[in-house]
């Protein structure tokens, strides 16, 4: 198995339906700018409630990315 390197950025995906959809909608905008995404570590979920109910949920999140040479961001 070769060895990687990884960068990691913290991000908060929001959702009114749930944290998986929080999670998602992060990962998935990490992925419009970013090659390489391999993992993500959830690290905080909030919510907003608002009479009574769940309003929002807030996941906030560590992805890694693979650092990749010049050859594997070309193809």
């Amino acid at each position: 198995m070769p060895s990687n390197t990884y960068k990691v950025i913290e991000l908060v995906g929001t959702s009114d339906v749930g944290v998986t959809e929080a999670i998602k909608t992060a990962v998935d905008k990490a992925a419009e700018t970013l090659k390489g995404l391999d993992w993500f570590e959830v690290q905080q979920i909030r919510g907003h409630i608002d009479s009574q109910k769940i309003q929002w949920f807030q996941v906030d999140l560590k992805i890694g990315f693979r650092v990749m040479s010049g050859d594997e961001l070309k193809g």
